[in-house]
């Protein structure tokens, strides 16, 4: 299947964008590019009852959440940006998407970014944010949590998850995984077949291994590379979502067929003809809102089953 025209419409605008690549420039300027690129593909934000800051001494959490008074389920969302360039405002339209179509808090944390902070410092923000809104939830309004995020985001979410199931807590209830990393030695044929023209490259996925994981030896770490955990077993159920035309499509696959394996209830959705990053470009490609949608409804059937 060829690339969505949508797509290939956008491909060809960055083709024609005078903007260096990320790996070419410091982690400073690529956030720069990273924040202001994203803003002019994202839909129009919708509306919700309230939008909060929460800040502790390592992390920050922005809180959405659609009804003002009433106990909600809860979306923990770990942005992506390769764990150096995302930030709560790139992933600010979708954080809101998703609280309104899946009816839930959403509580996007603001983790540490690398080169700054190397791993593990984004797992231990991400995992502490999770505890701390767990321990919480009376307080915060909120009954159930369920961990998601894009990219590193995913990758994320996924170690989170796993995490979570080690130390006896917290409960998740859902993940919610899209185009997740989940396999640090870069070595699958995806890497290859979609290694350039794709809007992710070879260059810029090592140029992010390199700011986030330093030493080698940790690129085999399951919480770096969660597709490497001894165990899949007794993990929340999962919607994992991959692009066609991403390097990360055969790990994120990968890593449906062994929750699968280890009898975790997975839906696996791959969308062929997108790329990765996709599901923020909703102001030019409709397959974006859909996978929201995708995503919401997939929510919103985990938080029913905890509220029964």
């Amino acid at each position: 299947m060829s690339v969505h025209p949508q797509v290939q419409a956008l491909l060809d605008r960055v083709a024609r964008s005078p903007l260096p690549p990320y790996h070419t420039v410091s982690p400073f300027v690529a956030r720069r590019i990273y924040r202001d690129t994203r803003a002019v593909l994202a839909p129009k934000a919708p509306e919700v009852a309230e939008v909060r800051l929460l800040a502790f001494e390592n992390y920050a959490l922005r809180v959405y959440r659609p009804g003002s008074d009433e106990t909600l389920p809860a979306l923990m969302y770990f942005h992506g940006g390769g764990w150096t360039i995302g930030d709560l405002d790139t992933h600010d339209v979708l954080c809101r998407q998703l609280a309104v179509g899946a009816r839930c808090v959403v509580f996007s944390v603001d983790y540490r970014l690398a080169p700054e902070y190397p791993f593990p410092a984004a797992v231990d923000d991400c995992f502490a944010a999770t505890r701390y809104v767990a321990e919480n939830a009376a307080k915060l309004k909120i009954r159930g949590i369920a961990v998601g995020g894009d990219s590193a985001g995913g990758n994320l979410a996924a170690a989170i998850a796993l995490l979570a199931r080690d130390q006896a807590g917290p409960a998740i209830a859902f993940q919610l995984l899209i185009y997740p990393a989940t396999d640090q030695r870069l070595a699958s044929a995806s890497h290859e077949r979609n290694a350039q023209g794709y809007l992710l490259t070879r260059d810029s996925i090592h140029y992010f291994r390199r700011a986030y994981l330093p030493n080698e030896k940790d690129w085999l770490d399951w919480r770096a590379s969660p597709l490497l955990a001894r165990s899949h077993a007794k993990l929340p159920p999962a919607l994992v979502i991959t692009a066609g035309y991403d390097p990360l499509l055969d790990e994120g696959r990968a890593y449906a067929e062994k929750l699968e394996a280890a009898g975790v209830r997975v839906v696996y959705r791959e969308f062929a003809d997108m790329v990765h990053g996709f599901i923020l470009f909703g102001g030019v490609i409709d397959t974006a809102n859909a996978a929201v949608a995708e995503c919401c409804g997939a929510l919103r059937g985990a938080f029913e089953k905890v509220a029964a």
